[in-house]
């Protein structure tokens, strides 16, 4: 289990969770299960976990403990997977959006330009597009959108022209033809970089992570009980604008509406005011963790 992954802000995450003994919780992104085994550490006999994560490759990572409910599913679907086992609301929800090690260090799973696989990227393999499909079948405009959007690539039209012109060639089908296709435009000096953000824009587009965290986000206000918390880890720039937009307004604009007499019509109250970011100490031991930004906020 140690080797799927290692959790992110262990101490700080559950630590802002607050978990009561008695109080039933949500880990929304259970992977290899670190987060959910500290919640668990916390909760008395009474109190009840719901581990949400769409990989049947973590089934193998649940904990022996009848506190605990493993749900097979993504998280954009937390409010109806929850009121199908008989749950209307929770006492809190932790997030760690991360991707667990074992997705990049499975190589045969395809998120990883180490190596060669099929181009695959899928969380859920049962679904279906894959970032081949992606690859391959995407308009230019289309590409050049998710590259910019989602890798915040610096020349993502640049990048599409070179994915178009390699296609037409031949279909781009494994990881290692991807990172030949783009060959053309990959800069000499920043080339891990640059790959990095061109896999993290097509595994964002195959798993549509984007619009699973917004429906999550908005779900979130009506599980949590009065005083329930919730506490997200991202780990870029546009995941960490959405929670920290939401937590402060409870919309994605940012923007507090006001009633008639001028108070915030906010749904939430900070926990933190600045993101909590990983120690040096945990930035030696997992250098993974080093873009993650933790926030929690609580229902009013």
């Amino acid at each position: 289990m140690s080797q799927y992954h290692t959790p992110v802000l262990l101490e700080e995450s559950v630590g802002l969770l607050a978990v009561e003994p008695a109080g039933t919780y949500a880990d929304l992104t259970f992977g290899g299960g670190g987060h959910s085994r500290r919640i668990l550490s916390d909760l008395g006999p009474e109190g009840r976990l719901y581990g949400f994560d769409q990989d049947r490759d973590t089934l193998e990572n649940r904990p022996d403990d009848a506190r605990f409910h493993y749900v097979e599913s993504n998280f954009r679907f937390l409010r109806g997977a929850l009121r199908l086992r008989g749950v209307t609301e929770v006492d809190g929800i932790l997030a760690d959006l991360g991707v667990s090690s074992h997705h990049f260090d499975a190589v045969e799973r395809g998120f990883s330009f180490r190596g060669e696989a099929p181009l695959d990227m899928r969380m859920n393999q049962r679904g279906r597009l894959t970032a081949a499909d992606v690859v391959n079948d995407y308009t230019a405009e289309d590409l050049t959108r998710i590259l910019g959007d989602w890798g915040e690539v610096e020349t993502p039209w640049k990048v599409a022209n070179c994915l178009v012109k390699a296609r037409a060639a031949a279909p781009v089908t494994t990881t290692a033809q991807l990172v030949g296709a783009v060959k053309p435009c990959t800069p000499k000096k920043d080339e891990a970089k640059f790959l990095t953000k061109l896999f993290q824009a097509l595994r964002i587009e195959v798993n549509g992570e984007m619009e699973a965290l917004k429906m999550a986000l908005e779900q979130s206000l009506r599980v949590l009980k009065p005083g329930g918390r919730l506490v997200v880890i991202s780990y870029h720039s546009l995941e960490d604008r959405l929670v920290k937009n939401f937590m402060r307004s409870g919309n994605f604009s940012g923007q507090v509406e006001k009633d008639f007499f001028g108070r915030s019509q906010a749904p939430f109250d900070l926990v933190t005011r600045k993101a909590v970011t990983p120690s040096a100490e945990e930035l030696d031991r997992n250098p993974r963790s080093r873009s993650a930004k933790l926030r929690a906020a609580v229902k009013r």
